[in-house]
This record gives C-alpha cells, sequence and structure tokens, in this order.
C-alpha cells in the first residue's frame, strides 16, 4: 500500500516538475525580451538630446508594443509642451486638437488612467523630474489611440518604461537650462550677445530678400554711472531690470531686444522705416523717463536712442557702427532724446 502510494507520488512528481518547469522559462524568456527592449530603449533615448527628440525616441520604441496615434509631453508650468502623432491628413489634426483640449480641460488630473475622449482613449502620467520643488521640472506625459483603451498589460509596460524615459528628459532638461542659460542676461532676462550675433545675419538677408526694411536702435542708457557710484551696485542691477521690463513691454515677439553688456541695449525692428521707428524710440525714451529714477545727484535716468535704417549696400558691422555715431549724436544734443539719421 506505501509502495503503490510512493510510486504514484513519483509518476506525478515527473509532470508537476516539468510544468513548474516550463513557467519559469517562460519567465526568464519573458525577462529576457523586456531587457534587450529596456536596452533598446536606452540606446534610442541617448541618440537625442533634447525633449522633442527624446519623446519622439520613445514613441517609435513604444509603437511596437503599445500602439497609439500619438504621445504628448507638456510640463506643469505649460512652458514646455512637444506632441509626436503618427496619424495623417485629418486624423492628424483631430489628434493634435484632442491632445490640446485634453491638456487644457483635464489639466494632467488623469493620472494613470484610462478615459474617452471622442473617438480616442486617453491615458495619462505625471513625471517629476530634476526636484518637486521646480515647476518647469513636473510634468505629464500623454498616451492617445483611437478605437480601443489601454489594457492593464500595456500599463504596467508603460509605467516600467515611464521610469526609464524620466531619467533621459531630466538630461533633456539640463540641457536646455543650460543652453538658454548661455543665451540670456542673467540679469535682466533679455537675449544677450551671442543671440543678436546668431540672429542678426539671418534677419538681414530676410529684409534683403523680400526687399522689407529694417531699422536698428542702439540705445545707451543716460546717468547710469551716477546711480552705480552714488547708490550703489544694488540700485544699479534694480534700475537695469526696471528698464529691461520697461522696454519689453513695447516691443513686438518679432522684434529682437537685446542687452550687448554694461547700460548698453540694441533693438533689431524688422519691417520698419525709420518713420515708424522713431515713433517707437520716442515712446521707449518716454517710458524710461517715466521710471522716475534718480542718481542721487540730482540727475535722473533716460536713454538716448540713434536710428539707422539698412540698406543692402551696407554690411551689418557698418550699419551697426552708424548706429552707434547717431546714437553718440543724441548724447551730445542733450541726452534722453531720439536721433535719425539723415537719409
Amino acid at each position: 500500500m506505501n509502495t503503490a502510494i510512493s510510486l504514484s507520488d513519483r509518476e506525478l512528481a515527473g509532470p508537476m516538475n516539468l510544468n513548474h518547469l516550463m513557467v519559469e522559462l517562460d519567465r526568464y524568456r519573458r525577462q529576457s525580451e523586456w531587457l534587450k527592449q529596456v536596452n533598446e530603449l536606452h540606446a534610442r533615448l541617448a541618440g537625442a538630446t533634447d525633449l522633442q527628440g527624446m519623446i519622439e525616441a520613445f514613441s517609435v520604441w513604444l509603437m511596437p508594443l503599445v500602439e497609439h496615434d500619438l504621445i504628448a509631453y507638456r510640463s506643469l508650468d505649460r512652458s514646455r509642451m512637444h506632441i509626436i502623432c503618427s496619424c495623417h491628413g485629418p486624423d492628424r489634426r483631430l489628434a493634435m486638437q484632442t491632445a490640446e483640449e485634453v491638456f487644457e480641460k483635464v489639466d494632467c488630473q488623469l493620472d494613470d488612467t484610462c478615459c474617452a475622449w471622442g473617438p480616442f482613449f486617453v491615458q495619462q502620467w505625471r513625471m517629476s523630474l530634476a526636484g518637486d520643488s521646480v515647476a518647469a521640472n513636473k510634468g505629464c506625459l500623454m498616451l492617445l489611440r483611437r478605437g480601443t483603451s489601454i489594457e492593464e498589460e500595456e500599463s504596467h509596460i508603460l509605467r516600467d518604461a515611464l521610469d526609464i524615459l524620466g531619467e533621459s528628459l531630466q538630461r533633456a532638461l539640463m540641457y536646455e537650462d543650460l543652453f538658454a542659460q548661455a543665451r540670456r542676461d542673467m540679469l535682466t532676462g533679455l537675449d544677450n550677445r551671442r543671440v543678436f550675433e546668431e540672429r542678426v545675419g539671418s534677419m538681414l538677408e530676410t529684409a534683403r530678400r523680400h526687399d522689407r526694411p529694417i531699422t536698428v536702435a542702439s540705445m545707451d542708457l543716460d546717468h547710469f554711472k551716477q546711480i552705480n557710484d552714488n547708490l550703489g551696485h544694488a540700485a544699479g542691477d534694480d534700475a537695469l531690470r526696471m528698464v529691461a521690463k520697461a522696454l519689453t513691454a513695447m516691443v513686438r515677439s518679432s522684434d529682437l531686444l537685446v542687452r550687448m553688456g554694461g547700460d548698453e541695449f540694441v533693438l533689431v525692428l524688422p519691417d520698419t522705416s525709420l518713420e515708424p521707428a522713431r515713433l517707437l524710440a520716442e515712446r521707449l525714451c518716454t517710458a524710461i523717463d517715466g521710471l522716475d529714477l534718480n542718481a542721487g545727484d540730482g540727475s535722473k535716468l533716460g536713454v538716448s536712442i540713434g536710428l539707422v535704417q539698412w540698406n543692402p549696400e551696407m554690411s551689418k558691422d557698418e550699419w551697426l557702427q552708424r548706429a552707434d555715431e547717431v546714437l553718440y549724436q543724441a548724447k551730445k544734443a542733450g541726452r534722453s532724446r531720439v536721433c535719425v539719421e539723415e537719409v
């Protein structure tokens, strides 16, 4: 009796061990396949340096595993948004519109929850990058696809992949921040000389190609040195920030306003001839005068401006040199005024 039972156990033990072995082999196979996918994702992300490129690389990697029509990333402060859409024509417009609508109306509240939105299913994940205290580094990733909801197994793949993507996005944010800092005047927030050198050539070429006017305003603050000497450099820094804010409020987004250094500013006005440029410059003078910044010795902060309209016979350097010469004429004529090059 005991022998029969023992034999039966041994007979059953073989198939049970085999089933267990097959389960383990399948688990190892799945792990191996996932590790291969992870390595591919790392490789794709390593080849991208900016947020747009990384979102695109992630979308390409993800498509065979989780089909989708669109992937988008938006920072919670809305300063960054990148959308990658695989649709075309009217479907593309509808998918893009849907993504923007979800971001606007839901504002990243669908954290790891799939919901229907028109013909699409949408799922979002909150992502914290480079420190929770920085709003620009906290964001939301959205996946959108038509027709079918996102299954649990697909959500599991996405959650695991997002940990990897988050590390790369943090690197991209740091790169973009460093790039922006290199192009920004840290005191005033204006573009710096480097941006001027990068952009002014193409602005002149556009003016030449389309036969459009373009005018430069060379600006220098009046009595700024007295503020530094009499009230200290902190007061001087405050004055520069106030001037930059006042100037920024009065120029167009298409204009190029640059702090060249010290108390020198340059404003490039595309599609602008001398007369409208003069009217704007006079308003700028009035705005700076309206700041009512005293220098501590009875003098008052102002701005002198020299205007020159470019013509195709001028080189860039000649154009800027002429503007500096006209600015000097404004200084000699009594400061806080606009001088225009006689044509």
